[in-house]
This record gives C-alpha cells, sequence and structure tokens, in this order.
C-alpha cells in the first residue's frame, strides 16, 4: 500500500472527455442557492462542491476535474451516470409522448410491470407505480391496514424509510425525524445490528433475540394485531447494518403469527445491488408480502414502485386511488431501460466481483488501521464503521468527516450515515470497475494513515 509521501493515486483512465462549463460560477451558484433554496439542502463538504456532468461511475466538477463516485447520488444511479442506452429510451419517448396519466391505456407501464415481475418470486406479480421512496412506503403501509384490517405497524430502531410525515413516523433516526406526530399505532423493535446491539451473544443470538422483541412490543404496545412489518434487509441510511441471516425468517414468523404482513424496503437494496441476490430479501430466504422500491429503479428518474400479490393489490380498487405521475411513459422508459442495462452489462454479477474485492482490501486494512471498528455488507452496499476505541466503540464521527474531506481531496466521492455519523457508506452506480476498487482501497488507506500519524 501506498504512503502520503507518495505520489497521488491516480484515477483508472476514462475515455470520457466532459464539455466545457460555461454557466454561472460556483462562488454565484452557493449564493444563489443560499438565497432562494430552502436552507434544507445540506452539503457535504466543508467548501460545498459543484457537480455538472457525470459520466457511468464518474462525475466532473465545473473545472474539469473527475471524481469517483462512490454514493451513487444516495444509491439513485444504479446503473451509471448518463448511461446512453438509458437515456436514448427515455429521450425517444420524451420526444414521442412527454406525460398521460394512467387513465388511459399505454404499453410502456404494462411492459415494465410485467417486466419487474419475472424478478421476483412467484406471486409477487402485481405493481403500482409512484414518484419516491417515501410514495411507496406510505402506500405498502395503506395497503396493509386495508388487507389485514388492523392499523398497527412494527418497524425497526435505526431504520429509515422516508421523508414524508407518514414515512418519518416508520423511520427511527432522529437525525431525519420531525415532530410531525403521524407515528399513532408505529412502534419500533430492536436493530439486529450485531456490532451495536445492545444484547449479548453470537450474532445469531442476537437475530434470535432481535426477533423475539419484535413479539414483545406487540404484547405490550399494541392490541395484539398487527397490519405490517417492515424493515430494509439492510439498513441504509442507519449505516448499512447488516442482521445475522436468521433473523428475517424469524421476524416474519412473529409478524405473521400476530396477522401482519410483512414489507421489504428495497429502495436501497434491490435491483442486483448486494450481488449474491436481485433483491436483498433473498439473501435471508424470505419472501415478504409486500415490496417496495425506488432509487435504483430509476437511475435517477423520480420513479418508485410497490409489488405484492393480486389479492393485497386489489383493495385499493374499493376506492379511488390516484397517482398523477405514477406511471407515465418517460418514468416506464426510462424504468424498463434500466432493469435492460442491469441484465446485459452485468451488473449484479459485477456488484459481486468489485464488492468482494473491496470488502477483502477493507478487512485487510481494517487489520492495520485502527479507527475501522467494523466492515460489513454485501456486493456494492458496504460500511466502514469507524471508532476511536475498538473496546468501548466510541463512535469517531468528527475522523469520518475527516476521511470523507481527505477522500474527496484525492478523488474519492463518498458517503456517511449511521446513528452517530461515524460510519462511511460505499454505493457506487453498479458499473464500477476492480481498477476503480484499488483506486478507492489506495484512497481510503492513504488517508487513514495520514489521520492516524
Amino acid at each position: 500500500m501506498t504512503t502520503d509521501t507518495q505520489a497521488p493515486p491516480q484515477l483508472p483512465p476514462c475515455a470520457h472527455k466532459p464539455k466545457p462549463y460555461t454557466g454561472p460560477s460556483r462562488e454565484q451558484v452557493l449564493a444563489d442557492r443560499k438565497r432562494f433554496c430552502s436552507p434544507a439542502l445540506l452539503t457535504y463538504y466543508a467548501d460545498p462542491l459543484m457537480i455538472v456532468e457525470g459520466h457511468m461511475q464518474y462525475l466532473f466538477d465545473e473545472t474539469g476535474r473527475r471524481y469517483l463516485d462512490c454514493f451513487a447520488g444516495i444509491v439513485t444511479v444504479s446503473a451509471g451516470h448518463c448511461h446512453p442506452r438509458i437515456l436514448e429510451r427515455a429521450s425517444e419517448q420524451l420526444r414521442t409522448l412527454q406525460h398521460t396519466t394512467t387513465i388511459y391505456l399505454h404499453p410502456a407501464i404494462t411492459e415494465f410491470a410485467k417486466k419487474l415481475a419475472t424478478k421476483f418470486p412467484p406471486g409477487l406479480d402485481v405493481t403500482y407505480f409512484v414518484n419516491s421512496g417515501s410514495d411507496a412506503n406510505d402506500l405498502a403501509i395503506t395497503m396493509a391496514r386495508l388487507f389485514t384490517g388492523n392499523h398497527d405497524v412494527i418497524a425497526l430502531r435505526n431504520g429509515y424509510h422516508g421523508g414524508s410525515p407518514s414515512a418519518m413516523g416508520l423511520t427511527s433516526h432522529h437525525t431525519w425525524k420531525f415532530p410531525t406526530h403521524v407515528s399513532a399505532g408505529i412502534h419500533h423493535a430492536m436493530n439486529p445490528d450485531p456490532y451495536r446491539s445492545p444484547f449479548s451473544g453470537t450474532p445469531e443470538e442476537i437475530a434470535t433475540k432481535a426477533a423475539a422483541d419484535i413479539e414483545e412490543v406487540i404484547k405490550f404496545s399494541t392490541p395484539g394485531r398487527i397490519a405490517a412489518y417492515i424493515a430494509e434487509p439492510i439498513q441504509g441510511v442507519g449505516g448499512t447494518t447488516m442482521p445475522h441471516a436468521s433473523y428475517f425468517a424469524k421476524a416474519y414468523e412473529v409478524a405473521r403469527r400476530y396477522g401482519g404482513l410483512c414489507i421489504a424496503d428495497e429502495v436501497q437494496t434491490g435491483f442486483g445491488r448486494t450481488g449474491d441476490h436481485y433483491w436483498g430479501f433473498q439473501n435471508f430466504g424470505v419472501v415478504p408480502d409486500i415490496v417496495t422500491m425506488a432509487k435504483g429503479i430509476g437511475n435517477g428518474a423520480p420513479l418508485a414502485a410497490v409489488t405484492t400479490r393480486a389479492e393485497i393489490a386489489q383493495k385499493l380498487a374499493q376506492r379511488i386511488h390516484f397517482n398523477t405521475f405514477g406511471g407515465n411513459p418517460v418514468s416506464m422508459a426510462q424504468g424498463l431501460a434500466v432493469l435492460e442495462a442491469i441484465d446485459e452489462d452485468g451488473l449484479q454479477e459485477n456488484s459481486k466481483r468489485v464488492g468482494n474485492r473491496i470488502l477483502a482490501g477493507l478487512r485487510k486494512m481494517q487489520e492495520r488501521h485502527r479507527l475501522i471498528g467494523d466492515v460489513r455488507g454485501k456486493g456494492l452496499m458496504l460500511g466502514i464503521e469507524l471508532v476511536r476505541d475498538r473496546g468501548t466503540k466510541e463512535p469517531a464521527n468528527k475522523e469520518t468527516a475527516e476521511l470523507v474531506e481527505r477522500a474527496r481531496a484525492l478523488g474519492v466521492l463518498l458517503g456517511k450515515g449511521g446513528l452517530y455519523g461515524n460510519v462511511i457508506r460505499l454505493k457506487p452506480p453498479m458499473c464500477m470497475t476492480e481498477a476503480d476498487a484499488d483506486f478507492l482501497l489506495d484512497v481510503l488507506d492513504r488517508s487513514l494513515t495520514a489521520m492516524e500519524a
């Protein structure tokens, strides 16, 4: 591995040349943003970065400098920035018909829904398209309540399910939660994360105790019947926390015993990102009743979906339920092109191969760098938890922020998350190469070496 005194690492070659930028200056954009845009719009860096162009796994700033994107717009971009075949399909549809609602027939929505059904286990074959993950999770909870006749919902501590008022009720992560008072009937069970669980024992024992906690919550906080249990197979915002392989089978059994439907929030884990399987829930050998999707499904388009069984979906037909933009032809064309690109480009297999290379490199790095407390995840959904002391697991949140800044200076854009803001989140476009992986590892190693010196 390199040291901080050696020449800076070099990004792998890229044939794409960004167009000369001729727009307003970064300083003007920043000033106008502060003046005219919501102050809730945050930036990751002390010196805000302006991005004006993208190509596959790379992003370019206004000076033409190239960065390796290891956050993919928080996993929104799955197949690659400005993927040429996806762009062409969406552009062609945009030139033909930009919008029509689902009160009319159009082939794009049925083609997309039919193709999506082939990716699921038998029975999960009816889809409702919406605009965002928040929309999808709202709708999934509504379906569950209608189908079961029950109201209460079990979610997990440290989970994240969206930014709408009701989705914030499902979320148990203080950074993302406003006092919207829509949490009635929503209860949070223990997170099965084996690294920071309050339960003792092996990861499998922690999984068993966390599943048992669902039953405890139901017994003491609900009427004894629930509408749904919702969880991310691997928590994203929560810090890429991943339970033992046995957890979800036990959790689903408890939820169903008390009348609930099981909802898999695949907003960040879906579409081959975890490598071994197309869906995150498949890594745990379970089949949910409802699956929610967003972000990667549209490769940057405002597109999301809820897929379920026909008898559950039928409950929505008892009233008029309408989403103005859900199912619009442009989003449908882009979504279908994303599914095809994932298959044709072998992106699931690539996620596994490149992800395993990064994971192995990180685990070797953990032996040398005392700041790395835990390395976890699957495929191209990986997390590095930084701690000041491996015994106490004191969160190294300031050091995490410093690592993000150092990596940016060397050409890598990282994510951060976790309850304490001390987890590096690695979720690049799934077209990332092995050469990119080696560059990433070099940058992380060099940065940690400098920080620990």
